[in-house]
């Protein structure tokens, strides 16, 4: 069978069936057309949105020129309550101020810093999934929790179990599931003055889980003050100065970056984790592989990450499957003419790695599932022009990185010790809530190896 993938919709439907189809699920609402167009524009009565497949337009928008794409405002109030003015929503000289604190403190040498504290988390992932071998388990609520346990790990040296990250973890698991990455002003006929509503359980939520990280970040910066705070990366971003300015974070700074990388280093963590444990079902063949492959964990030094080829493939092609941020939005500030179309001042430009990772023109097979692609030529092609999945340019995910350690590891960790075994008739349909998750969950047999 190929990877579970979501029905598209005809290519012609009314604005008002689009509007239904797009709040059960963005994906679906999608036509099948844009796995091999170039170039697609949707018109409403109010703005004008443009999805670019094209390489080279998606160069120019996220590399060539940025700063004349900036984040659009329509998608970063949909996220405000939770992340405040973190630097996944900023832009301009505060996006660049806030990179140049927060860059340091995951260039290549921390990741060993950070390491143990990985491999901390995976050994305590394994044994909390002993207790539920022989079961059938849902694989998302798994990988969640190791996802956030590395981030508490790494980011505040504490375990998921510690009080305050467990009532995070618990809170930010009914968050991710009220609040979609994309709202309906990103397509819809919404002017900009019109305010965005939040539900109060989004409202609620984020409200106690900034709380939380500020009793976090407020202890935190007690320690650095009498010289007991670890050197971890809280610690590392709390003490680091703007090389401009000479300035630091303040508190309610610091609450909305701890936001953003539990948002980003947790919940698409534990998304790509999912999906790739998922396909391993799928695909025992390769789960087989991967397996053998993770002997080499005798070996708990950072230098057994080179020996995990594998696993970095695997995870690397469930990113290209399943990339857990589906669709980013950017604006134009000035005309532009793409395809010979006219790009009007203030379009929505929409970039999505769902589509472009799958592209019918540009991937061979592209709705296979297959890590050996990236060996061969048109993969190391498409992976320089057509592969997104922690954006591109100078607004790369600065965690990127870190994930690529992250996920390869977690997921030899498991497959050493344990087998997952598809459950017949329950096969998940990817969805987009705050990342790509399973409509009903993935519900995998756990099975000691």
């Amino acid at each position: 069978m190929r990877p579970p993938k979501p029905p598209s919709r005809p290519d012609k439907v009314s604005l008002w069936r689009y509007l239904k189809l797009f709040r059960q699920d963005i994906l679906s609402a999608q036509p099948a057309r844009l796995y091999r167009a170039w170039m697609a524009e949707f018109r409403t009565p109010f703005f004008r949105s443009y999805l670019i497949n094209q390489p080279e337009l998606v160069e120019t928008v996220l590399k060539t020129r940025p700063d004349d794409f900036p984040k659009s405002d329509r998608i970063r109030e949909g996220l405000r309550p939770l992340l405040g003015e973190s630097v996944f929503l900023t832009n301009g000289e505060t996006w660049k101020r806030q990179r140049r604190i927060i860059d340091p403190a995951f260039e290549g040498g921390r990741l060993k810093d950070t390491f143990p504290a990985m491999w901390a988390a995976s050994e305590a992932c394994v044994a909390r999934l002993r207790g539920q071998v022989g079961q059938v388990t849902e694989i998302e609520e798994v990988t969640s929790h190791a996802a956030a346990d590395v981030i508490f790990r790494t980011l505040f040296s504490i375990p998921i179990e510690h009080e305050v990250a467990a009532r995070v973890f618990t809170r930010f698991r009914a968050y991710q599931r009220e609040q979609p990455l994309l709202n309906l002003a990103a397509f819809i006929p919404v002017p900009r003055w019109v305010p965005r509503f939040h539900s109060r359980a989004t409202r609620d939520n984020a409200a106690q889980i900034r709380d939380l990280i500020r009793q976090l970040t407020t202890e935190r910066i007690a320690r650095i003050e009498d010289g007991t705070a670890p050197d971890d990366l809280a610690t590392k971003i709390m003490t680091t100065a703007d090389p401009q300015t000479g300035d630091r974070f303040d508190t309610d700074e610091m609450v909305d970056q701890v936001a953003i990388f539990f948002l980003a280093g947790h919940e698409t963590s534990a998304s790509a984790l999912a999906w790739a444990l998922c396909l391993m079902a799928i695909y025992p063949e390769w789960q087989d592989r991967l397996a053998e492959e993770a002997k080499a964990l005798d070996d708990s030094s950072f230098s057994v990450m080179s020996k995990l080829r594998i696993s970095r493939d695997v995870f690397r092609e469930a990113l290209r499957l399943y990339p857990p941020v589906p669709m980013m939005v950017r604006e134009a500030t000035c005309p532009e003419r793409f395809r010979d179309r006219e790009v009007p001042r203030g379009a929505q430009i929409v970039l999505s790695p769902w589509h472009l990772h799958r592209h019918e023109r540009l991937w061979e097979r592209p709705d296979e599932f297959d890590p050996s692609r990236w060996q061969t030529e048109n993969g190391k092609q498409c992976q320089r022009t057509a592969y997104i999945p922690f954006s591109a340019g100078p607004r790369v995910c600065t965690g990127a990185g870190f994930a690529m350690v992250e996920g390869p590891l977690i997921l030899s960790m498991l497959l050493r010790h344990f087998r997952f075994e598809r459950v017949e008739g329950r096969d998940p349909v990817p969805v987009a809530h705050l990342t790509i998750r399973a409509r009903d969950g993935i519900w995998l047999r756990v099975v000691e190896r």
